[in-house]
């Protein structure tokens, strides 16, 4: 039974995808910061005992990433899958006004975060038998292009895609694969704004399509599914008639 590591796994996208990891026969570990919702998505998920580990999880806490990849071996022997997940935004604000606190708090999460998964996973994928594993990063629209006022989003975003790189080079040595999924107004509780009215280049405030989260837990699930010695490196999946393409 292979085993998968969620982190951000207590809504959203990371919840969604958890569900479907259990649903193709995976065990999961379940991380994120709060432990009430990381057990309500096992109590969802109907799997049975001994397939999921719930360990709550600051990812910018170098410590508590320790413990949690600690906990996943000594309850599942290995690691196959990490799906770096976790992420959040900053208030909208003017790139002059954002403050310290807000930039340093969207980096701490969006890319020290990955970067301390992805070491701790690069420990235990190289010293397991057999060797190696795969490594998801969740990307975004936004490590294309930008949104206006999201700095802070945006450049930890980009920096996540010279990460995926850097650790599909770099984990080549110990078979481990790395690629990343850039989505696109998913239609879970972080795009409601996007049905409501997103701010455009322009100024306009347009209404804007998402679709189904179902389609990412796919998409993830292609990626994971491969043998290792095939890699998704970069796939986008989007709403169809969101604005990406036409943006600037």
């Amino acid at each position: 039974m292979p085993v998968a590591l969620v982190t951000g796994a207590s809504s959203g996208i990371g919840k969604h995808t958890a569900l479907g990891l259990l649903d193709a026969g995976y065990a999961v570990v379940l991380a994120g910061r709060r432990q009430d919702a990381l057990e309500a998505t096992v109590q969802e998920s109907g799997a049975e005992a001994g397939r999921t580990l719930v360990v709550p999880t600051d990812v910018t806490d170098p410590a508590a990433v320790r413990h949690l990849f600690a906990q996943t071996k000594a309850t599942f022997g290995r690691l196959d899958l990490l799906f770096n997940n976790a992420g959040v935004g900053a208030p909208k604000a003017l790139l002059e006004d954002i403050t310290y606190e807000a930039w340093q708090h969207v980096v701490a999460t969006n890319l020290t975060g990955v970067f301390l998964c992805t070491q701790e996973a690069f420990k235990l994928m190289k010293s397991q038998s057999p060797q190696g594993g795969r490594i998801i990063n969740n990307g975004s629209i936004s490590a294309h292009v930008p949104r206006p006022n999201s700095a802070p989003y945006t450049a930890t975003k980009h920096a996540v895609t010279g990460l995926t790189r850097s650790t599909s080079l770099d984990g080549r040595k110990y078979n481990i694969a790395c690629g990343q999924i850039d989505i696109g107004n998913t239609a879970t509780e972080m795009a409601t704004p996007m049905r409501e009215g997103a701010l455009q280049a322009h100024g306009a405030i347009v209404a804007e399509p998402t679709f189904d989260v179902k389609h990412v837990v796919d998409a993830v699930l292609y990626m994971a599914g491969l043998p290792l010695d095939a890699n998704v490196q970069f796939l986008t999946v989007m709403a169809t008639k969101m604005p990406y393409i036409g943006r600037g």
